[in-house]
């Protein structure tokens, strides 16, 4: 099992000018440790779950064009994208834009969006969520679509795209993968069966994590696909870092067992990069061996 960093905070001692650097640090902690991938989220405000909505937040993919330029071999992307957030046309130029600046790191993670104080707050469109998951299905259509061969027209019930030209096209080939965050079994885990190339669902519920992957392979056998070629991540720690190496390990034993092939674990606190530092040094090569 391979081990990610999901950096869920910007609040540190030293106020904004000390967030370009505790950021550039922490990525580079956990490039050096092993890390295969490092995300950020996709808000404009900060969740009321983790501190305030006045706390600070950046941008999330002009975020990973700074972290471009300082990482070296992390896949890059943000966990999740709403597909509220931006048109899907721009949202495919602009993953394109990452991955060839990355140098063919960045992924695609995407989701029906959730936040409804923040698009309010901006003046944001918020549809409900049944309109929000066709947006979504629309969205990955004219993802696949910018990046295929195919630069014609998408005319779809919310989009319509006279041309989808795309270029320069992704240095990933065929594409960027794709990621789709969620358990929803009637239509998050659906779309994932047929789109993406891989799930991201809550770690914590054994039972329940087992149960979820049984309604995604369920769903690619629906879709003819092989239910192996959907790569199953995992995000754990909830609002606090992982604190206990040994009972982390062994429940990642379990998901292992299930096919889970990555987990995402969060430092939260004044430090995250020596954080980041010291639990790879305690975990990935333990965690390589799962």
């Amino acid at each position: 099992m391979k081990l990610a960093i999901h950096y869920p905070s910007f609040s540190f001692p030293g106020g904004a000018a000390a967030i370009a650097p505790t950021l550039a640090a922490t990525a580079r902690a956990a490039e050096d440790g092993g890390c295969v991938a490092f995300t950020v989220m996709d808000h404009w405000f900060q969740m009321e779950q983790l501190a305030t909505a006045q706390d600070p937040m950046l941008e999330g993919y002009t975020t990973l064009g700074f972290l471009a330029a300082q990482t070296r071999s992390m896949r890059l992307g943000l966990l999740v994208t709403g597909v509220t957030y931006r048109h899907p046309g721009l949202l495919a130029k602009i993953v394109t834009t990452l991955d060839v600046l990355s140098e063919g790191r960045a992924q695609l993670g995407i989701g029906a969006a959730w936040y409804e104080r923040e698009h309010h707050g901006l003046g944001v469109q918020f549809p409900p969520v049944a309109e929000r998951f066709e947006r979504l299905e629309e969205a990955l259509q004219i993802c696949l679509q910018m990046w295929s061969d195919d630069d014609g027209p998408y005319a779809g019930r919310y989009y319509q795209l006279a041309e989808t030209i795309c270029s320069p096209r992704p240095i990933q080939s065929p594409r960027p993968s794709i990621l789709i965050g969620g358990g929803g079994e009637r239509k998050t885990l659906r779309l994932v069966a047929k789109y993406a190339d891989a799930c991201n669902l809550f770690g914590g519920d054994i039972e329940l994590v087992r149960h979820k992957l049984a309604v995604l392979d369920r769903h690619c056998e629906d879709a003819g696909r092989d239910p192996a070629s959907v790569q199953r991540t995992l995000a754990v720690g909830g609002l606090s870092p992982v604190t206990d190496v040994d009972a982390f390990l062994s429940t990642m034993e379990q998901y292992a067992a299930m096919g889970v092939s990555q987990v995402w674990v969060s430092p939260i606190g004044p430090d995250p990069a020596a954080w980041v530092a010291d639990f790879t040094a305690a975990v990935v090569e333990r965690l390589d061996s799962i």
